[in-house]
């Protein structure tokens, strides 16, 4: 304890400790100058004085006799123990927030030591909030390092979520945490060179740990990589492409179909034939309203041809893709990005000619529907 106690008071904030010594050279020099010009004390005694009278000692060694000499005495003694009691009040409010902190932060210590595995979320910024719902929506347990206290306010810490204010590149505590019971560890701050930092930090001493980052420059993609993170992820990136597809909605298609993996080279034609682009595939597993979506994004022609031949090429990987459309019962979804209506209409008249068409532009909840039937 008291090597805590001792520790504690190292850490005093240091506007305290100067505005302390500050007050404290202020009163002296007046009690000096005073002493000199008022007791009529030479420059020793003057020290002597202002000192043993600040303190509240008086030893009585010089006595104030006229009026003036008792009015600054007395004035010199009651800033004494004006200043030794906001000296000591600093010392104790500060010892009691430390303390507290303290107490604080072994709390959440234990609290994260029951958990059985954690997420650490490094950044609560515009990205880090929607990590860090998508985190708890799912009852994921979580430790957020924000170095922003304000930040954090809007947060309540439970047994399954842990707040730290502390800057996760100044720290060796986010290393400690990033051991065996850390499923992920998830950094979505805006800055690449304090994302690398972390990065850095956690793989010197996790060499297993699993590493996400942002990255908000291209560029440092490499960067990243190098020091250690497993997946790179770039929002402004993403967000170009969504907005482009939020951007070409009103050309988009999105066709429920039933066939078999002989028929894909089929749909490749068609496709391609009207100058559409396939952007992604979901398949529709029987009863679950969220796909398994494949990104494709292609319109070339050859891209089927390769594909196709691939898969006489390769019967195992052939039989895998069977094996996937015998459990969605080859029911899927193609999304499709074309320069009209009027081409989407006649897309679909000839994909229609050649396999089975169960809907255009069905929700998950009516494709979940459509689907479930299939169990029956």
């Amino acid at each position: 304890m008291r090597k805590i106690t001792i520790k504690l008071l190292k850490r005093l904030h240091a506007k305290y400790v100067t505005t302390g010594v500050i007050l404290i050279l202020i009163l002296f020099a007046y009690g000096v100058i005073g002493s000199y010009l008022i007791m009529d004390l030479n420059l020793i005694d003057s020290i002597y004085y202002a000192v043993i009278t600040m303190a509240t000692v008086g030893y009585g060694d010089y006595t104030p006799r006229t009026g003036i000499q008792k009015i600054f005495a007395t004035t010199l003694a009651l800033g004494g123990v004006a200043l030794l009691a906001y000296v000591f009040n600093v010392i104790l409010s500060n010892f009691q927030e430390k303390m507290g902190e303290y107490s604080r932060g072994a709390m959440k210590m234990k609290t994260i030591e029951h958990m059985d595995d954690y997420y650490i979320l490094c950044g609560y910024g515009r990205v880090g909030k929607v990590v860090f719902e998508e985190l708890t929506r799912r009852n994921q347990n979580v430790i957020l390092f924000e170095k922003n206290e304000e930040l954090l306010e809007e947060i309540e810490d439970t047994s399954s979520v842990v707040t730290i204010a502390k800057d996760a590149t100044e720290d060796d505590t986010i290393a400690k945490l990033a051991g065996d019971k850390c499923r992920s560890v998830i950094i979505s701050t805006g800055d690449d060179v304090t994302n690398l930092f972390i990065v850095l930090t956690i793989r010197e001493s996790n060499p297993d740990a699993w590493i996400v980052s942002r990255a908000s420059r291209e560029e440092n993609y490499s960067r990243l990589r190098k020091a250690g993170a497993d997946k790179i992820v770039s929002p402004e990136l993403i967000g170009g492409k969504d907005l482009y597809i939020e951007s070409t909605k009103p050309h988009i298609l999105k066709i429920t179909v039933r066939h078999s993996i002989d028929q894909i080279y089929d749909e490749f034609k068609i496709i391609s034939k009207y100058g559409c682009n396939l952007e992604n595939i979901q398949y529709h597993i029987p009863g679950i309203a969220t796909p398994l979506t494949r990104r494709i994004n292609t319109m070339n022609i050859e891209d089927g041809r390769d594909f196709t031949n691939y898969l006489e090429d390769n019967p195992d990987q052939k039989a895998a893709i069977e094996n996937l459309y015998s459990m969605v019962n080859n029911t899927h979804s193609h999304i499709i990005s074309g320069p009209d209506r009027a081409t989407f209409q006649k897309l679909v008249d000839e994909l229609g000619e050649n396999i089975e068409i169960v809907g255009i532009n069905l929700t998950k909840k009516e494709i979940a529907n459509l689907t479930k039937k299939n169990l029956k």
